[in-house]
Parts: C-alpha cells; structure tokens; sequence
C-alpha cells in the first residue's frame, strides 16, 4: 500500500482538529498555545504534502519553514505574555487577563 496525498491530508486535518479543540477547550495559557502549534503544524503537512505531489518542487517546504519562523516568533511572545500575567495575578488561567480590561 502506498502513501498518498489523501493520507497526509487526513494526519493534517486530525492535527488541525486537536488543535481546534485544544484552543476551544483549554483555559490554561500553555495549553492553548500548545494548540496553536497544533494548528500550524497541520498547515506545515498540508504545505509540504502538496507541494510534493503537485509539482515536486520545493515551494512548500520553503512556506513550512517560514511557519516554522512565525510560531517561534509567537511562542517568544505568547509565553512572553503569559509570564507577565502570571507575574500580575499568580496564575496562568486565561480569564484572569479579563480583568486587565479595567
């Protein structure tokens, strides 16, 4: 049996799901950025796995490292912020930042 496009799509798009969930269901800040990694790293399988298989060259490879880039960008700062609000409020829960609206 061999590999296919279909099948990474399938690995992406249940990547993408637990992600998707991850981000709605968590209330902790490391836990949605982990989901938003998730997410990310769906499109990178999806960016690779087509550009494989419709010309062969490496135009997706050279978009999943510029991804790569971007969620390193947003971890630095994700987690740049969620120290600060665990400085302010001794915890990383999420809807304690709602208080910063005040």
């Amino acid at each position: 049996m061999a590999i296919g496009l279909a099948h990474y799509l399938v690995v992406g798009a249940v990547l993408f799901g637990l992600g998707l969930f991850t981000v709605l269901t968590r209330r902790n800040a490391i836990s949605i950025l982990m989901g938003v990694e998730l997410i990310l790293n769906s499109a990178n399988i999806n960016y690779v796995a087509f550009s494989h298989y419709s010309t062969g060259n490496v135009d997706g490879q050279i978009y999943a490292i510029f991804v790569i880039m971007l969620a390193a960008a947003e971890a630095a700062i994700g987690l740049a912020i969620v120290l600060a609000i665990f400085q302010i409020f001794h915890t990383i829960d999420v809807e304690a930042a709602e208080t910063l609206k005040d």
